[in-house]
């Protein structure tokens, strides 16, 4: 492996875990100097290995190189003169800059990628740009990719960054974590971006494959990170551990070899991953130990009733069940289309059709899409209306090949 191939992996793995550790360091209103460092690292890196070769130990240079640049920064820098060095110097720990250690051992790595978590999980910064930021900072995603993912341009992510690390300078975000009797509180906004981060992926636009179940596994990861750390490890960051892993295991029968969606009773089971259902089920079991029931919990129960293969009334019994309990808990238009599914597959098409239609989602394309679903065998002719209406509102073109091949065959069978 040469230069050219190792350098964008540890891009990947490293960037994030560099950035945090600086951050921490100068604090989370500098991160922009955090990036630069860590990015000047890798670019030194890139031109180091490709004359010299690569280290026997790339991490560690990596790191050594960020931590030197670091300290030559505070060594000359306007921030160490006019914002740390009184900070620094009131420490009794603190020395002169040379003297500061930037530390990179996996337990300040661990420490300061979960108190980033919290830190751009803040309130005051917009969810949209939470993501982007979980993307770029602690998933080390390139621009490039987030604006893939987000089907938009570098321009347009980088102006989305720019405002996101305002937000934090104006509010005075920092990278403390919070104490015991606000984990409750802030956690729940960090569970929020990891579950906004997971559906980035798993209902993402993008027909890049590969880019998409990155997004899931990184917010897997990061939930994971949470469920470790024992203050942050509770029955709801369990809950939604369980309900990615489910998701997840069925990632590879969801597009077909064109990217067209494959509808969950067409789903090759053969391609769903066995050891994501059972590690869903571990997280789920430990998940009940709490006595808070929350959305994670319904959603988990759902997601891993769709991990069971058997078409049973059983099976959309308990999932109808977990519905009912959900939209009493939080409504959402789509709980409220995937629980008339559910009551389809109970009560049968006609009930279901008259559930829909009390819905009334005009302009909304999974409403039509269900009602064509629903309607196919009852009254075909609607069932045409309704994919048609489905298919003009679609947004991207694996939804318009799913609706179009749905209504092709609906018109053969006229």
């Amino acid at each position: 492996m040469d230069s050219t191939e190792i350098i964008p992996q540890l891009f990947r793995t490293e960037y994030r875990k560099i950035v945090a550790v600086l951050c921490k360091h100068f604090g989370f209103d500098q991160m922009e100097i955090a990036e630069d460092i860590t990015s000047d690292a890798f670019l030194t890196a890139a031109e180091t290995w490709g004359q010299k070769g690569i280290p026997p130990n790339p991490t560690a240079w990596l790191y050594t190189v960020a931590a030197n640049r670091a300290k030559n920064y505070l060594k000359r820098g306007r921030v160490f003169n006019t914002k740390l060095a009184p900070q620094l110097r009131r420490s009794a720990s603190a020395g002169e800059p040379e003297d500061i250690e930037v530390e990179f051992s996996p337990q300040n790595i661990n420490d300061s990628q979960l108190r980033m978590m919290f830190a751009i999980s803040h309130p005051a910064i917009p969810p949209e740009a939470q993501i982007g930021l979980s993307l770029r900072i602690l998933c080390g995603f390139g621009i490039d990719e987030i604006a893939e993912a987000f089907l938009t341009n570098k321009e347009v992510i980088n102006k989305r960054l720019f405002r996101a690390k305002e937000k934090i300078r104006e509010a005075g975000v920092s990278l403390d974590l919070p104490g015991p009797t606000e984990i409750d509180a802030r956690l729940s906004s960090v569970l929020t971006t990891i579950y906004l981060l997971f559906n980035e992926g798993y209902y993402s636009a993008s027909d890049n494959r590969s880019l998409r179940k990155e997004l899931c596994f990184e917010a897997i990861r990061l939930c994971q990170m949470l469920i470790e750390n024992e203050p942050t490890n509770t029955s709801e960051a369990n809950a939604l551990l369980a309900l990615m892993c489910f998701h997840a295991s069925r990632l590879d029968a969801r597009l077909d070899a064109n990217g067209a969606i494959v509808l969950y009773e067409e789903q090759d089971v053969s391609l769903w991953n066995s050891d994501l259902v059972s590690k869903g089920g571990y997280f789920l079991n430990r998940a009940a130990s709490g006595a808070r029931l929350s959305k994670y919990h319904l959603e988990a129960g759902i997601a891993f009733w769709n991990t069971q293969k058997e078409d049973t009334k059983e099976k959309w019994g308990q999932i109808l069940q977990f519905y009912n309990l959900l939209l009493q808990l939080e409504y959402s238009p789509m709980a409220a289309l995937n629980r008339t599914y559910a009551y389809s597959k109970v009560h049968g098409k006609e009930g279901a059709i008259r559930e829909a239609l009390l819905l009334g989602l005009s302009n909304n394309r999974f409403y039509y899409a269900l009602l064509g679903d629903l309607y196919t065998g009852v009254d075909d002719e609607r069932a045409l209306l309704n994919l048609s209406e489905a298919l003009a509102l679609a947004r991207t073109p694996a939804e318009r090949a799913t609706l179009q091949k749905r209504i092709d065959g609906l018109v053969k069978k006229e």
